[in-house]
């Protein structure tokens, strides 16, 4: 029996919208749940503008760091943490999660692992949101390697909102965002 070989995968269409969204997607806790936060940001275009039709995905480890084996992501009991959501964007590129802190898994810095999906997009792109770093926190191999454009891949606490932490996505041009490769995930 032969291997099968790799194939690309889909576009990300312009009908993608339609089919993912489910009801409590964005609430991986419930809203006024002790400890929750508002994780928001926009998605952006080349030209700055507000990508009014992408949706974004996250996978967190738990406030003490624990990776969620959980299921119900998809059916929210309002009871268990999984550890995934989804959020489409307005006609202003926001989006919105309200969600846990996530914790250190292993000792590393503490981060959500984010999808974004976006029309046009041959594949979806694959980032991180780094929470706020402490003054004495030592950035990991992924923040050392982004250098000067480390900033993007930083949540930023929102003085106006406490507790709520902002991710902007820039999908190209200045402040772009920084991507990441997996084995096997082409982007073409």
């Amino acid at each position: 029996m032969s291997t099968p070989i790799p194939t690309p995968g889909q576009t990300v269409g312009p009908f993608f919208h339609y089919a993912l969204p489910y009801p409590g997607d964005r609430d991986l806790v419930a809203p006024g749940t002790p400890g929750a936060i508002l994780l928001y940001g926009v998605v952006r275009d080349g030209a700055g503008n507000g990508v009014p039709d992408a949706m974004i995905e996250i996978w967190q480890a738990d406030p003490s760091g624990r990776v969620p084996r959980a299921t119900g992501s998809l059916r929210r009991d309002g009871f268990a943490f999984t550890g995934f959501g989804r959020s489409s964007t307005d006609r202003t590129g926001r989006y919105t999660f309200t969600t846990q802190r996530p914790g250190a898994v292993g000792g590393a810095l503490p981060f959500f692992a984010v999808t974004v999906f976006a029309r046009g997009l041959p594949n979806r792109l694959f980032t991180r949101a780094y929470l706020p770093l402490a003054d004495d926190a030592t950035p990991d191999a992924l923040l050392a390697a982004a250098g000067d454009r480390s900033e993007v891949l930083l949540a930023r606490e929102d003085p106006e909102i406490p507790g709520a932490l902002r991710f902007d996505i820039t999908l190209q041009g200045e402040g772009e965002s920084i991507f990441l490769a997996f084995p096997g995930h082409s982007g073409a």
